[in-house]
């Protein structure tokens, strides 16, 4: 292989020019104009289905429900060309459902899903044309999830292989993200295995992936391509607020830890930027219990969605729901944000468009920018699409 020129990528019949996914990032920075900015370039945008309700609402100054939004975003991300999907999470399960359903609809390249398990993604809507594709952190995890899909006839159209250096919400125990076993180069080889048993499906390999030699590197291992979140976080297609953009680059090393206590609500490992406002409230437990939001509640003993444990106090973890939303820029003035990157977060030191960051992962020469690290640029217009009554099939 060319180390100056990556290969393609196909997935379910559909082929990038580069093997470079977009990782969707959610709250609100994953949204149409970053998934479109990359389909342009030649690599798979992703948006993030997560509170994709009350960010268009606010966005269009109406009412949307899930799978309206999810409906709309989606169509945008595709309308200037491109390859493009959305990432859904299991763990949002009051909303999975009708996430998935708006995806199909709207036509989505390819949906990835994680946060839990999604072993019955197959059977809640003919797929049509869009790629499924679970994210895993082990081998075992993605033979479980076949064996699954394989009562619905459905094999994954390939899978993200997410290792413990990725941002927001992680698939192992606190005791297990340092194992030497646990390193994303340790990880690829038996999950490859798993893909050959079923097919030979595509490996997208996450976690820690940061420049040209990186993505090199994992090719040459045996992943069929990348997925990287946190170098597209801070550009100026990400709808991260400017606040969120600046805290990552004024972020050191020690400034990033996986939360414990205080931690995520979810029970799973989250990636967190120690100065983000709302965890330092929740470590001092300054702010009072206020879970108004409900994206992330659980089922109680009656298998109702009512519980959450951020609701009755912050000690031992930090809503979640309200702290991202207001890192997107959702009621700033009204929570405190709460900022997730991945561990290479440090690394960031200045603000890039998609095109100069998509030159450079791709081994083209660089180009000089006059973005400082102490500018932030404003966010592109993000453009609307009236909506005109869809309907679920």
């Amino acid at each position: 292989m060319n180390p100056e020129r990556l290969p393609s990528l196909t997935i379910k019949g559909k082929t990038m020019k580069v093997p470079i996914i977009q990782g969707g990032m959610g709250i609100g920075v994953s949204l149409s104009p970053l998934a479109s900015a990359v389909a342009r370039e030649g690599g798979l945008g992703i948006v993030s289905s997560a509170s994709l309700d009350r960010l268009l609402s606010k966005r269009n100054g109406r009412k949307y429900s899930t799978y309206e939004a999810v409906y709309e975003e989606v169509f945008l991300s595709k309308a200037n060309g491109g390859f493009s999907g959305i990432n859904i999470m299991v763990a949002i399960v009051k909303d999975y459902e009708e996430s998935v359903k708006g995806a199909i609809d709207a036509g989505a390249d390819v949906i990835i899903s994680g946060g839990g398990l999604p072993l019955t993604l197959p059977s809640i809507k003919d797929q049509k044309d869009t790629a499924l594709v679970p994210i895993v952190s082990s081998a075992r995890a993605l033979d479980l999830i076949c064996r699954k899909w394989e009562r619905h006839a459905y094999r994954p159209d390939a899978v993200v292989l997410e290792g413990p250096l990725a941002g927001g919400h992680l698939g192992f125990k606190n005791d297990q993200i340092d194992l030497e076993s646990n390193r994303l180069e340790n990880l690829l080889p038996p999950v490859k295995e798993i893909s050959i048993k079923y097919g030979g499906f595509p490996v997208i390999v996450a976690g820690g992936i940061y420049t040209h030699e990186d993505i090199i590197k994992f090719l040459q291992k045996g992943a069929d391509g990348v997925q990287m979140g946190t170098r597209f976080l801070v550009t100026v297609e990400s709808s991260a607020s400017d606040a969120y953009k600046q805290a990552i680059i004024n972020a050191g090393k020690d400034d990033i830890i996986v939360a414990q206590t205080p931690g995520s609500p979810c029970g799973m490992p989250f990636v967190v930027i120690t100065k983000s406002p709302m965890f330092q409230s929740a470590l001092e437990q300054k702010r009072k219990p206020h879970c108004d939001k409900g994206y992330v509640l659980m089922r109680d003993k009656d298998g109702s969605l009512t519980r959450c444990a951020a609701q009755h106090g912050n000690g031992g973890s930090f809503c979640i729901c309200n702290g991202l939303l207001s890192s997107a820029g959702y009621n700033p003035d009204m929570e405190e944000p709460l900022y997730t990157v991945g561990a290479n977060g440090y690394r960031v030191n200045k603000i890039m468009t998609v095109k100069e960051l998509m030159e450079e992962l791709t081994g083209q020469p660089a180009v000089a920018s006059n973005r400082s690290k102490k500018t932030v640029h404003p966010n592109p217009a993000t453009p609307t699409l009236p909506y005109a009554g869809l309907s679920r099939k």
